[in-house]
């Protein structure tokens, strides 16, 4: 599922990437592998654990390191073979590695890098599935009717060898221009197919856009060392939409593999509590996005341009309604109360991104066990249970990273506009501190506390605010009632 994507240029030592460097620190985030973890890393990378299954003659192609993909026609469908990368082969359970991952649970991504779960030598090398090397992988292979419906599912590891690294840019023209191979070409069939249905089903895909703040110095009579920001989103094309439908469909393949077989790890989401909904309204009301009682939270979204800024801002702040995401895990045949992601509107597990997040390992090692109709391996039902826990505590150590990143980038965006009144939406306001709470101003579009004045904050109503703050360092943005 997404997340909000921003990405910072300039150079190092401009004001806005040392501030996020000061991030890192403050924030306590792992830093450099040590050494006893990267020399096991570069011994696994030299002699992982290699499957029997070669499907080195398959001409996977990949966007991203992960996964690698390939589509055919199959009858009157498709099939789909999607490789990820197999973890397991590189990280024995009970190592030092393994401990590490444990204690990283997720690669964190911040506006000018990511802290990485797994060592280069492996997460960006040996496991990843970049073209021209024989690698092991979890291959699945999902075949569908004609209207993009599973029919059936196989998973097992294999031997794979991708031919192109692509990019979405370059694919997206290809198949408008009609030149794509046809396995690239199918994305667009297939994908299509897959939103259909995910529009039928009730789903949400979140097509957030990136956002990218350049930073650049000004001229000297500007002041020594001073420098710029600019904003600008960046849509995302149709074909980053049908290359996730892929993913989306292995991660509800695996899902119901799991459940069919009585013991798993789903990612889980109950329905958004009206409060979130409200908020986000009132977020819609800041940006001037009309969205009348009558229309679903799913229709407005799909009736959204990332192109357009105000349409991409509140895209963005869509992503707040995924926050009670979680890991919910079953065995025995012992099935949760909850087994269904809301925005997907059916049960979804997380296992295609295993470079990336540590559930992916285990949710595909118990996919594999279900396919060969066997017992899950005993290091990963030792696990288990401590998962959702691990998960959890990792993810709001990312959502602290997303969220702080984001306030230093608005504190750069507004730094020399302290003073200057802003027009914008109250969308909190505090139970007990009516005079505190939360705005969102349009343009730059920022959400920032809002305090200072005597009266209680109007909830849901258009408000003139005055910036007080803006401190890249401290990573604060505070606005006051005009």
């Amino acid at each position: 599922m997404p997340r909000r994507h921003i990405r910072v240029t300039g150079a190092p030592e401009a004001p806005l990437r040392a501030a996020l460097a000061g991030l890192r620190s403050a924030l306590g985030v792992p830093g450099d592998f040590p050494p006893e973890i990267l020399a096991e890393a570069e011994r696994a990378a030299r002699d992982p654990a290699l499957p029997l299954h070669d499907a080195t003659d398959v001409p996977f192609f990949t966007l991203g390191p992960d996964r690698a993909t390939h589509l055919s026609r199959q009858g009157t469908g498709y099939r789909v073979r999607y490789a990820v990368a197999d973890v397991a082969a590189f990280v024995a359970p009970s190592g030092a590695l393994d401990a590490e991952t444990h204690r990283r649970v997720t690669t964190l991504y911040f506006p000018d890098g990511t802290v990485p779960l797994h060592p280069a030598v492996i997460g960006e090398g040996a496991a990843s599935l970049l073209p021209g090397q024989t690698r092991p992988a979890v291959l699945w292979t999902i075949d569908l009717d004609a209207d993009g419906r599973t029919l059936a599912v196989d998973v097992h590891r294999a031997l794979v060898r991708s031919r192109a690294a692509l990019d979405h840019a370059g694919v997206q023209k290809e198949i408008d221009d009609k030149t794509a191979d046809e396995p690239v070409a199918l994305l667009k069939d297939i994908g299509r197919l897959r939103e259909r249905l995910e529009s039928e089903r009730g789903g949400i895909s979140l097509n957030v856009p990136e956002q990218e703040v350049v930073e650049t110095p000004v001229k000297p009579a500007h002041g020594q060392g001073a420098h710029t920001y600019r904003l600008h989103y960046r849509a995302p094309l149709p074909v980053e939409g049908w290359n996730a439908q892929i993913s989306l469909l292995t991660g509800m393949t695996a899902a119901e593999l799991m459940l069919a077989h009585g013991t798993g790890v789903l990612r889980t989401l109950p329905a958004a509590p009206d409060g979130a909904v409200g908020r986000l309204r009132r977020s819609a009301h800041a940006l001037h996005i009309d969205w009348p009682h009558h229309v679903s939270y799913a229709a407005l979204v799909r009736s959204l341009d990332p192109r357009r800024p105000r349409d991409a801002a509140f895209l963005q702040e869509c992503t707040t309604l995924l926050r009670g995401a979680g890991y919910t895990v079953f065995r025995d045949g012992k099935l949760p109360e909850i087994t269904t992601h809301s925005a997907v509107a059916a049960p979804y597990a997380h296992c295609t991104a295993p470079l990336r997040r540590l559930a992916d390992r285990y949710a595909t090692e118990l996919c594999l066990a279900a396919a060969a109709g066997q017992d899950p391996p005993d290091w990963v039902l030792a696990a288990l249970d401590a998962l959702p826990r691990e998960m959890a505590d990792g993810a709001r150590r990312a959502g602290t990273v997303e969220g702080r990143g984001l306030d230093v980038v608005a504190a750069a965006l507004l730094r020399d506009r302290v003073g200057e009144l802003f027009d914008g939406c109250v969308i909190e306001v505090e139970e007990h501190r009516p005079a505190v709470g939360t705005v969102h101003v349009e343009s730059p579009a920022v959400v920032a506390p809002v305090e200072g004045g005597s009266a209680p904050l109007p909830l849901g109503e258009r408000l003139r605010v005055r910036l007080t703050q803006a401190d890249p360092a401290a990573a604060k943005v505070r606005f006051a009632p005009a």
